[in-house]
Order: C-alpha cells, then structure tokens, then sequence
C-alpha cells in the first residue's frame, strides 16, 4: 500500500498574509503587484512540485481605518483570472485556483471563466467558491447592505449546482469538427440547461466546450456550520485555518463524516489547512526571524486587523485590557470572530496582544527547520489533521525559497511528497476523479 503523501497549495493574494511581510529585510516591497516576481514564484513552486497557486480574492478594499489601509500591502492586487490566465502560458503543470463569489457574481460569468481557464491552462484550474464576508463588497454592487449570511450560503448552493450544470452544457465528443460534411458538432450532445430555482434564473447552454477536467476542481473554506455541510456536499478541496492539531482533527473528522453520512466518499476531498511557515537553521533562529516580521507591524495595523476579525471596530478599547464582554454580534464571518475570542480567552491577552497576533499572523504556524517542520506536518498527516497544507508565506522571495528548496526536499526525502508530477492535471495531482457529465453518458 502506498504511503498518504501530503498535498502543498500555495496561499498567493496578497503574496503574504503578514502585514510586516512587505518591510522584511530583502523582500519585494511591490511582490503583491508585479507579474515578473509572481511569475518567478510560480515557476519555483512549480520546480517544488506543489500542486497548487492559490489566488484568492477581495471585491473591496479591505474595511479598515485609513490609518492601518495605508500601512498595508494588501491594498492592491491583480484581478485573479488576469493573473492565472497569464501564468497558464508560463507554467505547465502546477494547478491554478482563483477565488470568485457566489454572492457578487452570476453562475454564467463564473461557468464561463473557469472554463476558459481549465482550457488556456490544460486543465489545472480550480474554483475557490466564497460567499464575502466584508460588507463594504455589496456596496460596490449596487446594493445598499449586505446579504445575511444563512442567506448567502444557501444562495451559494444553487449558484454551484448551476454552474457545473453549465460546465457540462456539451458532451465530451460533442466538437466533430468534420471538414468533409461541414458539420462542426452534433446539436443533440448540446443540453439546454434551463434552470429555474428560488433565487437564480439561468437558460443556458455555456458557448465553451466541456472543460478538460469535466469541471475546474471545487475548492472552499470549510469553518462554520454551513460551510462544512456545503463542503461535504460539493467540495474537493478545502481550505481552512485550524489553530492546531486537535481543532484540525475535529474539523477534518467532522467533514468526512458529513460526506460519508451523504454517500460521498471521503477520499475524494483534501482538507488543506492554512499552515503560515518560517524556516531556519534552528528553531530559535526561525523564531528570531518571526519576531523580527512581527516587530514590523505598526500598531495601526495590528488594531484595524483585530477589528476585521472581530467585524467590530476595537479602536476604541483599551489597549492594555482585556476584550470587553459585550462586543455586539455583527453579519460578518462568524468562524472569525469565534477564534478571536477564543485565542484572547485561552492565553488571557490583552487588547493589545491580541491586536499584535491579528496584525501579524494569528493562525497555524510551523516555525523550525526542515526537519522539525516535516515532523510536524507528517503528524498532521498520520492523525488525519489535514490531507496537506495551503502554505502561507512569511515574506518573498526567501520566505518562499526556504519553503520550496529546504522543506520541499525533507519531505521528498521522506516519501511525504512527490519528487515528479504524476499527471498534467490539478485532478490527476490531487488523486480525484473526473465527473462524469450529469447531462451525456460516456460514449454514448
């Protein structure tokens, strides 16, 4: 029987998710906005095997204070079709997963962009399905506030089952292309969709060819009630921010479970926690290289991030206090703000130490060498944590390289992880199978 190996994605917008990440000593103040230093991460991740380039997505300048907006590197991005589409012409194996949402965007658009990228890129695309949590979103949609999150997520489950309808629009050998009869392909292996539902109204057929995969691999988070039961549902990859083994354990067995008690077999989804990774020679000297990206972080930042997470503005707290008790519930991301009064409750922090983790970064983290990290992460992997990690890097390039030239080759050494690419596909990397066509039997 060959050994569980772990799967590597890359968590790329913005480029790190430490706010200090762009003040590092050596690093790519610009990384976040520059296609030659993206092109080049991508081709060394790729180098490295990983199955991965993840692009995730904002619809709004993140809500903060001006204040803390102007310290931060994540003020700016490329719209991530743009991007992927322009790194499927300089990669050629690694998978491309770009964020688009359910909430502020029509299934067509979606069907039809991530069908274009699964073809522009030989079948390495992925969809992240996300339903926005920053209310500041809706008002760039023409909308006054922001649709309740039950309402959001149950939009988000007729959205997909429109979308992969809409993917499989054609039969595979629909495209004759046949010069000598001048047929071009065969009408009756098009499928007029033609859905009506609660919420959304979609004719179809999709004007593209099926895409290489059948479907663009299906990637979501998976953290609050509904998100899991819509990840067991439809998902094949999750990401997710556990902070540490015995919550990703829960939140892995939960999950599979969902999918076992619906028929669906667990094999066929990766759980990808966010693992944010700092390598050294030493474990102090990783910890040395934490301490000095944390020191970066101005205060400004470090409170505005608290105040995301929480979806409740905490400029006003006492800064050398403990959280007030009566923070007011908010429409934004319930699994957040759990965290963050979890974390302040279980280390007792105050204001703001709590605002210093937030700034910096306040999830999973595996800070040591190669060695001690891969021991770490084989753990995860034997006690069922997680199928892998969606890397977070602390800070480009080095933050990078130390992950794809020091960590990537303990673990190859170790049999945790693939020294070749098995396939071209992100499906083939990831060991999940084609979806048959719901509307054409193979062959057929």
């Amino acid at each position: 029987m060959t050994p569980r190996q772990l799967r590597l994605g890359a968590f790329m917008r913005p480029v790190s998710l430490h706010t200090g990440a762009w003040r590092y000593p050596g690093s790519y103040p610009d990384a976040n906005f520059n296609f030659a230093h993206l092109k080049s991460f991508a081709q060394a991740l790729e180098r490295a095997k990983f199955d991965a380039f993840f692009m995730a997505d904002h619809l709004a300048v993140l809500n903060m204070p001006v204040e803390a907006l102007r310290r931060s590197h994540t003020v700016t991005s490329f719209e991530p079709f743009t991007l992927l589409s322009a790194l499927a012409a300089v990669t050629e194996r690694i998978g491309l997963v770009a964020t688009a949402s359910t909430t502020f965007d029509e299934p067509y658009h979606i069907a039809r962009r991530f069908a274009s990228l699964d073809h522009l890129s030989g079948g390495r695309a992925g969809w992240n399905i996300v339903t926005t949590s920053n209310p500041d979103a809706a008002l760039n949609f023409g909308l006054d506030e922001h649709m309740e999150h039950g309402e959001r997520y149950h939009r988000a489950r007729e959205f997909y089952d429109i979308v992969t309808g809409l993917w499989d629009s054609f039969a595979d050998d629909a495209f004759i292309r046949d010069r000598e009869s001048g047929l071009f392909f065969d009408p009756e292996k098009m499928h007029v969709l033609a859905h009506k539902g609660e919420e959304l109204s979609v004719r179809g057929p999709l004007n593209i060819a099926r895409p290489p995969q059948g479907w663009p691999v299906i990637v979501q988070a998976g953290q609050s009630d509904p998100g899991r039961q819509l990840a067991a549902e439809t998902a094949e990859m999750v990401f997710c921010s556990p902070r540490d083994l015995a919550a990703g354990k829960a939140l892995y067995g939960d999950i599979k479970g969902r999918m076992k008690a619906i028929g669906r077999n667990r094999d066929h989804l990766k759980i990808l926690p966010a693992a944010f990774v700092i390598v050294g020679d030493s474990i102090e000297e990783a910890r040395s290289k934490r301490a000095t990206l944390d020191s970066l972080v101005h205060y400004d930042s470090a409170i505005a991030s608290l105040s995301i997470a929480l979806g409740h503005d905490a400029s006003g707290f006492d800064p050398d206090a403990p959280l007030p008790a009566d923070i007011p519930d908010t429409n934004a991301s319930k699994t957040g703000r759990a965290q963050v009064l979890k974390l302040a409750a279980e280390e007792n922090l105050t204001v703001r130490q709590l605002a210093q983790r937030y700034g910096g970064y306040a999830g999973l983290a595996f800070v040591g060498t190669p060695a001690s990290i891969a021991d770490e992460m084989e753990g995860w992997l034997d006690e069922e944590g997680s199928d892998g990690f969606n890397i977070v890097f602390p800070y480009l390039p080095q933050g990078l390289l130390d992950v794809t030239e020091r960590l990537v080759p303990e673990l190859q050494r170790r049999g945790l992880f693939r020294s070749e690419y098995e396939g071209t596909t992100l499906r083939e990397h990831l060991g999940l199978p084609r979806p048959e066509n719901r509307f054409f039997v193979s062959g057929a």
